[in-house]
Formats: C-alpha cells, structure tokens, sequence
C-alpha cells in the first residue's frame, strides 16, 4: 500500500505522531474491507525483523539485486556519473544501505562528486545510517532525511541545486498497487528535472511457488513482521489486539503479478483502541501488504508514462530482478 504524504515538511514526533498514528489506524480498520498501512510496520522491531526476512533463504530478491549492485558495480556508478557534473544521490527507503554501499565506494573510489541524501520514514534507520556509513565509507559526504518521501524530496531540493539522482530499490515500487505505483512514478517525475535519473528496482514474474515461498518463509520471520504491526499498535495506542486470534495469510496471482498479504481474524472479536472499539468477524481479514510483480516491459512503460526514457537495463544472472536506469526528459 502507498504510503500516504504527510502534509508537514518535517516528521512528525511524539505525540503528533501518535496521534497520527491512531487516526491512520483508525481509518484502516473502520474501513470495508479492513487495512492497515505498510509504513507502520517500520518501528524498531519492525525493521529488525524485516532484515531477518532478508536474510532468510527464500527470500530472493535482496541476494538478486545484491548479485547487481556487487558484480555489476563499475556500469552501474558509470551510469549514475553520467557527464561527471555534481550530483545528490537520493535513496528512498534507504534501510540499511546494505546494497547501495557498494556502489557509494565504487562512486568514492571513482572521485565523483556526489552527497548521498538517504531518507526513510525511520529515524532509527537513518540514526543508523548516519552513525556507521562515515566510519565504513572514509569521505562520504552525507545528510540523512527523516519522513515521508516526496516530502523530504523537497527537502532535498531546498538543500541543493545539484542534479539528482534517485535510488528506489529493493522492488519498493511493488509495494503498491499497479495504479498507484503509477501515479507514484508521476509525482516522482515532478519532483525532478530534465536530466535527472532515477535507478528503479523491479521483481520480475516468476514461478509462482518461488514468488509465494518469499512471502511465506518456513521460519515465520513474514508471520511476524505482520503480527508486529499489531503488537506495534498495542504498545504505542494501548490497544488490546491478541495477536493469537490473527493468522498471515499471503497470496499470488500470476496472472496479475500481484502478491499480497492478510491477517485473518480467527474468532468473532472485539479490539479496544484510541478510546474506541473496532469489531472482527470471524474469517474477515486485515489487508497488510502487497509485493507487484511486473515484467521488463510493463516496467519500463511505467517509466514512459510518467515522463522518463528508459536507458539501460541490469538484471541478475537469473533474470529474476530488474534494476533500470531512467532519465528525465
């Protein structure tokens, strides 16, 4: 689901957030069908069980696009320098670099002049971030962003006149819905000049038992990283949420490239939280997450109707995982 802009030009802290928070929350589960939004699931905890997720054997895109973005290092950080002028290198959803570091120490080691601008809606990310990427990468000149991303865009372009350069990995786009990962793509062309690029991450179709064991991994590290949402909510809005009565239920659909993922009330309940009472059916379920699908095609046509002309394609050796270079025209 896309994350929905703050109208704030910086995040918001406390307790404008948690009531913020609780509205959003509020919003979902009063709806029909009931959802929550995925930018919730980023809290400390959320973020620690999300590199788990990465880490675990059948979740193949990290390793897929890490196979890029380590064998692939010199052509990707030659595309980004283009005719060698200064530039910002913005990462959206930055997490934890893990990725992306090989190509700032290839861009290092190449002299280009460049900041890197990372932003997340995590502060504990970009507390991290900030801590370790000057002790890892000698030189770096860096300024992390927290909040939302097109607000911190701005943000960004406040800072610097510089031409930019965005990074949108991670197959981030797929967490939203065909329609709107379009319109996201238009808004992120109107933030950007002619001459700026974007690198976007893409997950390709695939076998489908391949897409869906991703998305169901045998440790239960997905299973949580829903639950947590929930237990997020008891811990910060007072909720009474047992998260025992709640089971992850993910889907794929080949056919669209859609995969998404549930949790489905077990029992007829009752939820008490932000002073009111939400009320599940049993069977009804949470809309939690979904992970789009595309093939190079129906990416790249993305990148025309927003305004970019796709330049060069880098795939893994699998061709399971798409990074593509796009400019602004």
């Amino acid at each position: 689901m896309l994350p929905i802009e703050n109208t704030a030009t910086s995040p918001l802290t406390g307790q404008d957030f948690d009531h913020q928070f609780c509205e959003d929350v509020l919003t979902g589960l009063k709806a029909t069908p009931k959802y929550l939004q995925a930018k919730y699931f980023y809290d400390a905890t959320g973020d620690e069980l999300f590199q788990q997720i990465m880490n675990c054997p059948e979740y193949y895109p990290t390793d897929c696009e890490l196979e890029i973005f380590t064998q692939q290092t010199k052509a990707l950080a030659k595309a980004l320098i283009a005719d060698g002028s200064a530039f910002d290198l913005i990462e959206l959803g930055a997490g934890d670099a893990m990725k992306s570091t090989y190509l700032l120490r290839e861009l290092i080691s190449q002299q280009a002049d460049f900041t890197y601008l990372p932003i997340d809606i995590s502060g504990h990310v970009i507390n991290f971030l900030e801590e370790t990427l000057p002790v890892t990468l000698p030189g770096i000149k860096l300024k992390g962003l927290t909040g939302e991303y097109f607000n911190m865009m701005g943000e960004a372009a406040r800072i610097s006149p510089r031409r930019k350069v965005v990074l949108f990995l991670g197959s981030n786009i797929g967490n939203m819905p065909v329609a709107e990962a379009e319109e996201f793509c238009l808004e992120l062309r109107k933030h950007l000049s002619a001459g700026d690029r974007v690198l976007m991450g893409v997950d390709l179709k695939k076998n489908p038992h391949t897409v869906l064991a991703a998305y169901n991994d045998a440790a239960g590290y997905t299973r949580r990283f829903n639950l947590n949402l929930l237990e997020r909510i008891n811990r910060q809005l007072n909720a009474n949420f047992d998260v025992s009565k709640f089971e992850h239920y993910p889907t794929y659909d080949p056919e669209t490239g859609s995969c998404k993922s549930y949790l489905i009330s077990l029992d007829d309940q009752k939820v008490e939280l932000c002073d009111e009472t939400v009320t599940f059916r049993k069977d009804e379920y949470i809309f939690m997450e979904i992970s789009q699908k595309y093939t190079v095609t129906e990416a790249n046509q993305m990148g025309v109707h927003a305004g970019f002309k796709p330049t060069v394609n880098f795939s893994d050796s699998r061709n399971w995982f798409l990074d593509t270079l796009w400019l602004a025209i």
